[in-house]
Protein backbone atom coordinates (compact mmCIF):
# COMPACT_ATOMS: atom_id res chain seq x y z
CA UNK A 1 0.00 0.00 0.00
CA UNK A 2 0.81 3.45 -0.54
CA UNK A 3 1.23 6.03 2.43
CA UNK A 4 -0.71 9.38 0.92
CA UNK A 5 0.66 11.51 3.97
CA UNK A 6 2.12 15.20 5.00
CA UNK A 7 5.60 13.56 3.86
CA UNK A 8 4.05 13.61 -0.21
CA UNK A 9 3.34 17.74 0.16
CA UNK A 10 6.66 18.16 1.85
CA UNK A 11 8.85 16.90 -0.81
CA UNK A 12 7.09 17.50 -3.76
CA UNK A 13 8.88 19.92 -6.16
CA UNK A 14 6.36 22.40 -7.02
CA UNK A 15 9.22 24.72 -9.17
CA UNK A 16 9.04 22.10 -11.73
CA UNK A 17 5.27 22.67 -11.88
CA UNK A 18 5.79 25.95 -11.88
CA UNK A 19 8.30 26.37 -14.30
CA UNK A 20 5.75 24.23 -16.63
CA UNK A 21 2.27 25.65 -16.13
CA UNK A 22 2.88 29.08 -18.14
CA UNK A 23 4.20 26.94 -21.24
CA UNK A 24 1.22 24.83 -21.11
CA UNK A 25 -0.82 28.34 -20.50
CA UNK A 26 0.07 29.85 -23.40
CA UNK A 27 0.14 26.93 -25.90
CA UNK A 28 -3.50 26.46 -25.41
CA UNK A 29 -4.20 30.19 -25.75
CA UNK A 30 -2.30 30.18 -29.21
CA UNK A 31 -3.96 26.51 -30.21
CA UNK A 32 -7.43 27.85 -29.13
CA UNK A 33 -6.73 30.83 -31.26
CA UNK A 34 -6.27 29.16 -34.27
CA UNK A 35 -8.06 26.38 -33.86
CA UNK A 36 -10.71 25.86 -31.36
CA UNK A 37 -11.64 22.20 -32.63
CA UNK A 38 -8.17 21.39 -31.59
CA UNK A 39 -7.83 23.29 -28.55
CA UNK A 40 -10.89 20.83 -27.40
CA UNK A 41 -8.98 17.99 -28.52
CA UNK A 42 -6.27 19.48 -26.65
CA UNK A 43 -7.81 19.47 -23.17
CA UNK A 44 -8.35 15.62 -23.36
CA UNK A 45 -4.88 15.62 -24.32
CA UNK A 46 -4.14 17.40 -20.96
CA UNK A 47 -6.57 15.48 -18.91
CA UNK A 48 -5.07 12.28 -19.96
CA UNK A 49 -1.84 13.62 -19.14
CA UNK A 50 -2.53 14.68 -15.40
CA UNK A 51 -4.08 10.96 -15.15
CA UNK A 52 -0.62 9.30 -16.35
CA UNK A 53 1.27 11.73 -13.65
CA UNK A 54 -0.72 11.22 -11.04
CA UNK A 55 -0.47 7.18 -11.80
CA UNK A 56 3.17 7.18 -11.77
CA UNK A 57 3.77 9.88 -9.05
CA UNK A 58 1.87 7.15 -6.77
CA UNK A 59 3.33 4.10 -7.90
CA UNK A 60 5.85 2.62 -6.01
CA UNK A 61 8.48 2.78 -8.05
CA UNK A 62 11.56 1.74 -5.63
CA UNK A 63 9.81 -1.12 -4.56
CA UNK A 64 9.44 -2.55 -8.17
CA UNK A 65 13.01 -1.72 -9.85
CA UNK A 66 13.16 -5.01 -10.90
CA UNK A 67 10.40 -5.54 -13.43
CA UNK A 68 12.53 -2.09 -15.52
CA UNK A 69 14.55 -5.13 -17.46
CA UNK A 70 11.06 -6.33 -18.37
CA UNK A 71 9.40 -3.15 -19.28
CA UNK A 72 12.39 -2.65 -21.54
CA UNK A 73 12.81 -5.91 -23.33
CA UNK A 74 8.87 -5.34 -23.79
CA UNK A 75 9.63 -2.34 -25.64
CA UNK A 76 12.36 -3.73 -27.71
CA UNK A 77 10.38 -6.58 -28.72
CA UNK A 78 7.35 -3.93 -29.88
CA UNK A 79 10.07 -2.24 -32.12
CA UNK A 80 11.43 -5.44 -33.66
CA UNK A 81 7.38 -6.57 -34.20
CA UNK A 82 6.92 -2.53 -36.13
CA UNK A 83 9.46 -4.05 -38.54
CA UNK A 84 6.78 -7.85 -39.13
CA UNK A 85 3.45 -6.32 -37.89
CA UNK A 86 4.26 -2.30 -38.51
CA UNK A 87 1.61 0.34 -39.70
CA UNK A 88 2.85 2.41 -42.88
CA UNK A 89 2.30 5.93 -42.80
CA UNK A 90 3.77 8.98 -44.37
CA UNK A 91 6.49 6.25 -46.04
CA UNK A 92 7.42 4.96 -42.61
CA UNK A 93 6.98 1.80 -40.61
CA UNK A 94 6.60 3.08 -36.96
CA UNK A 95 3.31 1.96 -35.91
CA UNK A 96 1.62 -0.60 -34.23
CA UNK A 97 -2.19 -1.16 -34.47
CA UNK A 98 -4.10 -2.75 -31.60
CA UNK A 99 -6.13 -5.19 -32.06
CA UNK A 100 -10.23 -4.78 -32.39
CA UNK A 101 -9.49 -0.97 -31.29
CA UNK A 102 -8.20 0.24 -34.73
CA UNK A 103 -5.88 2.55 -33.14
CA UNK A 104 -2.07 2.43 -32.79
CA UNK A 105 0.73 3.43 -30.85
CA UNK A 106 4.29 3.99 -31.52
CA UNK A 107 6.62 1.74 -29.84
CA UNK A 108 9.77 4.62 -30.18
CA UNK A 109 7.49 6.77 -27.77
CA UNK A 110 7.38 3.99 -25.22
CA UNK A 111 11.24 2.92 -25.81
CA UNK A 112 12.22 6.47 -24.53
CA UNK A 113 10.43 6.06 -20.89
CA UNK A 114 11.71 2.32 -20.82
CA UNK A 115 14.67 3.50 -21.81
CA UNK A 116 15.22 6.26 -19.22
CA UNK A 117 14.20 3.97 -16.54
CA UNK A 118 16.97 1.11 -17.83
CA UNK A 119 19.72 3.62 -17.41
CA UNK A 120 18.56 4.38 -14.31
CA UNK A 121 18.18 0.81 -13.46
CA UNK A 122 21.33 0.00 -14.58
CA UNK A 123 23.31 3.24 -12.94
CA UNK A 124 21.48 2.38 -9.68
CA UNK A 125 22.84 -1.02 -9.94
CA UNK A 126 26.55 -0.22 -10.90
CA UNK A 127 27.66 3.58 -9.73
CA UNK A 128 30.50 5.43 -11.36
CA UNK A 129 33.98 5.37 -9.57
CA UNK A 130 34.00 8.91 -7.84
CA UNK A 131 37.41 9.70 -9.21
CA UNK A 132 37.55 7.77 -12.82
CA UNK A 133 33.74 7.14 -13.79
CA UNK A 134 32.57 4.29 -15.76
CA UNK A 135 35.90 2.07 -17.38
CA UNK A 136 35.67 0.05 -20.96
CA UNK A 137 33.54 -2.39 -19.55
CA UNK A 138 30.92 -0.82 -18.23
CA UNK A 139 30.76 1.27 -20.98
CA UNK A 140 30.49 -1.61 -23.06
CA UNK A 141 27.59 -2.84 -21.55
CA UNK A 142 26.05 0.20 -21.40
CA UNK A 143 26.50 1.26 -24.97
CA UNK A 144 24.58 -2.16 -26.10
CA UNK A 145 21.70 -0.98 -24.09
CA UNK A 146 21.62 2.31 -25.85
CA UNK A 147 22.84 1.34 -29.40
CA UNK A 148 20.17 -1.24 -29.40
CA UNK A 149 16.77 0.62 -29.82
CA UNK A 150 19.43 3.56 -32.04
CA UNK A 151 19.50 0.55 -34.81
CA UNK A 152 15.54 -0.70 -34.51
CA UNK A 153 14.54 2.87 -34.52
CA UNK A 154 16.85 4.03 -37.43
CA UNK A 155 15.38 0.79 -39.29
CA UNK A 156 11.71 2.29 -38.90
CA UNK A 157 12.85 4.83 -40.38
CA UNK A 158 13.05 7.40 -37.87
CA UNK A 159 16.31 9.24 -37.68
CA UNK A 160 15.53 12.04 -35.29
CA UNK A 161 14.00 9.42 -32.34
CA UNK A 162 17.01 7.14 -32.86
CA UNK A 163 19.54 10.38 -32.92
CA UNK A 164 18.04 11.31 -29.68
CA UNK A 165 18.17 7.95 -27.92
CA UNK A 166 21.86 8.26 -28.54
CA UNK A 167 22.64 11.73 -27.59
CA UNK A 168 20.37 11.06 -24.72
CA UNK A 169 22.36 7.84 -23.47
CA UNK A 170 25.64 8.92 -24.14
CA UNK A 171 24.59 12.48 -23.07
CA UNK A 172 23.36 10.65 -19.22
CA UNK A 173 26.87 9.10 -19.13
CA UNK A 174 28.96 11.78 -19.82
CA UNK A 175 26.94 13.45 -16.96
CA UNK A 176 27.50 10.25 -14.74
CA UNK A 177 31.37 10.07 -15.47
CA UNK A 178 33.29 8.51 -17.64
CA UNK A 179 36.97 7.70 -18.07
CA UNK A 180 37.40 10.93 -20.13
CA UNK A 181 40.16 8.05 -22.52
CA UNK A 182 36.73 6.18 -23.83
CA UNK A 183 35.41 10.14 -25.06
CA UNK A 184 38.37 10.78 -26.98
CA UNK A 185 38.29 7.15 -28.69
CA UNK A 186 34.94 7.48 -29.49
CA UNK A 187 34.75 11.04 -30.93
CA UNK A 188 37.91 10.11 -33.06
CA UNK A 189 35.39 6.92 -34.36
CA UNK A 190 33.00 9.51 -35.21
CA UNK A 191 35.09 11.78 -37.21
CA UNK A 192 36.09 8.47 -39.00
CA UNK A 193 33.26 6.89 -39.35
CA UNK A 194 31.03 10.23 -40.45
CA UNK A 195 31.11 10.06 -44.20
CA UNK A 196 30.05 6.20 -44.22
CA UNK A 197 27.24 7.22 -42.46
CA UNK A 198 26.18 9.93 -44.49
CA UNK A 199 26.57 7.69 -47.88
CA UNK A 200 23.90 5.40 -46.43
CA UNK A 201 21.38 7.55 -45.56
CA UNK A 202 17.73 7.68 -47.08
CA UNK A 203 16.76 10.17 -50.17
CA UNK A 204 14.85 12.40 -47.80
CA UNK A 205 17.01 12.40 -45.19
CA UNK A 206 19.48 13.70 -47.54
CA UNK A 207 17.05 16.22 -48.77
CA UNK A 208 16.54 17.45 -45.47
CA UNK A 209 20.02 18.17 -45.09
CA UNK A 210 20.90 19.61 -48.61
CA UNK A 211 17.64 21.85 -48.04
CA UNK A 212 19.45 23.23 -44.63
CA UNK A 213 22.72 23.79 -46.61
CA UNK A 214 21.23 25.26 -49.38
CA UNK A 215 21.64 29.69 -49.52
CA UNK A 216 17.45 29.29 -50.66
CA UNK A 217 15.59 28.22 -47.05
CA UNK A 218 12.69 25.65 -47.64
CA UNK A 219 9.10 26.79 -47.85
CA UNK A 220 8.23 26.08 -44.60
CA UNK A 221 10.91 27.72 -43.15
CA UNK A 222 11.06 30.63 -45.20
CA UNK A 223 7.00 31.08 -43.96
CA UNK A 224 8.25 30.48 -40.94
CA UNK A 225 10.68 33.31 -41.17
CA UNK A 226 8.62 35.32 -42.41
CA UNK A 227 6.06 35.13 -39.61
CA UNK A 228 8.98 35.41 -36.92
CA UNK A 229 10.38 38.72 -38.99
CA UNK A 230 6.76 40.35 -38.95
CA UNK A 231 6.44 39.82 -34.99
CA UNK A 232 8.92 42.27 -34.47
CA UNK A 233 9.93 43.97 -30.77
CA UNK A 234 6.10 43.10 -29.55
CA UNK A 235 3.97 40.54 -31.88
CA UNK A 236 1.24 41.54 -33.98
CA UNK A 237 -2.81 41.37 -32.75
CA UNK A 238 -4.65 38.43 -33.55
CA UNK A 239 -5.93 40.22 -36.85
CA UNK A 240 -2.56 41.32 -38.20
CA UNK A 241 -0.93 37.71 -37.86
CA UNK A 242 -1.45 37.01 -41.24
CA UNK A 243 1.11 34.38 -41.60
CA UNK A 244 -0.66 31.91 -39.18
CA UNK A 245 -4.73 33.03 -39.58
CA UNK A 246 -4.13 32.98 -43.64
CA UNK A 247 -2.42 29.47 -43.41
CA UNK A 248 0.54 30.82 -45.12
CA UNK A 249 2.65 29.12 -41.93
CA UNK A 250 2.51 25.21 -41.97
CA UNK A 251 1.62 23.27 -39.05
CA UNK A 252 1.44 26.31 -37.59
CA UNK A 253 -0.04 24.58 -34.08
CA UNK A 254 2.81 21.83 -33.90
CA UNK A 255 5.99 22.02 -35.76
CA UNK A 256 6.14 25.38 -36.17
CA UNK A 257 4.04 26.98 -33.70
CA UNK A 258 7.12 28.87 -32.03
CA UNK A 259 7.15 30.84 -35.36
CA UNK A 260 3.32 31.33 -35.06
CA UNK A 261 4.04 32.35 -31.21
CA UNK A 262 6.44 35.03 -32.56
CA UNK A 263 4.43 36.48 -34.93
CA UNK A 264 1.83 37.39 -32.37
CA UNK A 265 4.28 37.97 -29.08
CA UNK A 266 7.60 39.41 -31.02
CA UNK A 267 11.28 38.98 -29.73
CA UNK A 268 10.32 39.94 -26.31
CA UNK A 269 7.52 36.98 -25.91
CA UNK A 270 10.03 34.85 -27.98
CA UNK A 271 12.51 35.49 -25.50
CA UNK A 272 10.43 34.77 -22.08
CA UNK A 273 9.48 31.50 -23.56
CA UNK A 274 13.25 30.32 -24.27
CA UNK A 275 14.01 31.61 -20.72
CA UNK A 276 10.90 29.50 -18.94
CA UNK A 277 12.75 26.29 -20.74
CA UNK A 278 16.43 27.31 -19.98
CA UNK A 279 15.33 28.03 -16.63
CA UNK A 280 13.82 24.68 -16.60
CA UNK A 281 16.65 22.77 -17.94
CA UNK A 282 18.90 24.32 -15.48
CA UNK A 283 17.11 23.43 -12.55
CA UNK A 284 16.95 20.19 -13.57
CA UNK A 285 21.03 20.22 -13.77
CA UNK A 286 20.60 21.44 -10.41
CA UNK A 287 18.71 18.29 -8.82
CA UNK A 288 21.55 16.46 -10.91
CA UNK A 289 24.07 18.23 -8.69
CA UNK A 290 21.97 18.01 -5.44
CA UNK A 291 21.07 14.49 -5.25
CA UNK A 292 24.40 13.11 -5.17
CA UNK A 293 24.53 9.44 -4.36
CA UNK A 294 20.87 9.23 -5.35
CA UNK A 295 21.41 7.44 -8.75
CA UNK A 296 17.69 7.36 -9.75
CA UNK A 297 16.74 10.82 -9.08
CA UNK A 298 19.64 12.16 -11.11
CA UNK A 299 19.72 10.00 -14.23
CA UNK A 300 15.91 10.82 -14.63
CA UNK A 301 16.63 14.19 -14.09
CA UNK A 302 19.65 14.57 -16.35
CA UNK A 303 17.79 12.42 -18.76
CA UNK A 304 14.47 14.67 -18.80
CA UNK A 305 17.17 18.17 -18.71
CA UNK A 306 18.63 16.52 -21.94
CA UNK A 307 15.56 16.28 -23.42
CA UNK A 308 14.20 19.27 -23.06
CA UNK A 309 17.49 20.67 -24.65
CA UNK A 310 17.22 18.83 -27.52
CA UNK A 311 13.60 19.08 -28.08
CA UNK A 312 13.34 22.79 -27.72
CA UNK A 313 16.75 23.30 -29.31
CA UNK A 314 16.15 21.49 -32.48
CA UNK A 315 12.60 22.86 -32.77
CA UNK A 316 13.65 26.89 -32.17
CA UNK A 317 16.46 26.52 -34.33
CA UNK A 318 14.62 24.68 -37.15
CA UNK A 319 11.91 27.51 -37.19
CA UNK A 320 14.34 29.94 -38.13
CA UNK A 321 16.49 27.81 -40.56
CA UNK A 322 19.27 26.74 -38.10
CA UNK A 323 18.65 23.06 -38.19
CA UNK A 324 17.30 20.88 -40.74
CA UNK A 325 13.36 20.12 -40.79
CA UNK A 326 12.49 17.15 -38.20
CA UNK A 327 9.83 16.33 -36.50
CA UNK A 328 10.33 17.06 -32.98
CA UNK A 329 7.70 18.64 -31.04
CA UNK A 330 8.50 21.92 -29.05
CA UNK A 331 7.82 20.59 -25.25
CA UNK A 332 4.54 21.09 -23.59
CA UNK A 333 3.65 23.69 -26.78
CA UNK A 334 2.68 22.16 -29.84
CA UNK A 335 -0.33 20.52 -30.19
CA UNK A 336 -0.02 16.91 -29.77
CA UNK A 337 -0.96 14.10 -27.29
CA UNK A 338 1.61 11.56 -27.50
CA UNK A 339 5.21 13.78 -27.04
CA UNK A 340 2.89 15.77 -24.16
CA UNK A 341 1.76 12.43 -22.49
CA UNK A 342 5.40 10.69 -22.28
CA UNK A 343 6.85 13.94 -20.98
CA UNK A 344 4.01 14.30 -18.14
CA UNK A 345 4.77 10.73 -17.72
CA UNK A 346 8.83 11.48 -16.91
CA UNK A 347 7.80 14.53 -15.04
CA UNK A 348 5.28 12.15 -12.62
CA UNK A 349 8.31 9.53 -12.61
CA UNK A 350 10.76 12.39 -10.96
CA UNK A 351 8.57 13.93 -8.89
CA UNK A 352 7.68 9.83 -7.22
CA UNK A 353 11.32 9.34 -6.70
CA UNK A 354 11.56 13.02 -5.02
CA UNK A 355 8.49 13.04 -2.97
CA UNK A 356 9.36 9.53 -1.37
CA UNK A 357 13.39 9.42 -1.20
CA UNK A 358 12.82 9.65 2.65
CA UNK A 359 9.87 6.93 2.94
CA UNK A 360 11.60 3.72 4.22
CA UNK A 361 8.45 1.82 2.49
CA UNK A 362 10.34 2.71 -0.86
CA UNK A 363 13.39 1.49 -0.45
CA UNK A 364 14.64 -0.17 -2.96
CA UNK A 365 14.54 -3.71 -2.96
CA UNK A 366 16.19 -5.68 -5.41
CA UNK A 367 14.65 -8.84 -6.79
CA UNK A 368 14.28 -11.91 -4.50
CA UNK A 369 15.20 -10.31 -1.23
CA UNK A 370 12.13 -9.94 1.45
Amino acid sequence: MIQVDRRIFIHFDYILILLILPIIAISYFLINELNPLLAHKQLVYYGTAVAVFLFFFLFPIRKTLWLIPFFYWLSIAMLISVHFFGVMKLGARRWLELPFLHYTIQPSEIMKIAFIMMLAYLINQNPPDEKLGYGVKDFMKFSFYILLPFILILNEPDLGSALILLFLGYGVLFIMGVNYKIWLFLFAFIVVSAPLVLANLKPYQKKRISDFLSEKPSYHVHQSIIAIGSGGLKGQSREDATQAHLKFLPIAVSDFIFSFYVERFGFWGGLILIVLYILLIIYLMLLVLYMKSNYLIQTVAASLSLLMFFYSGVNIAMTIGYAPVVGLPLPFFSHGGTSFITFMMLFGILENLLSFRHDRLYDSVKFGEE
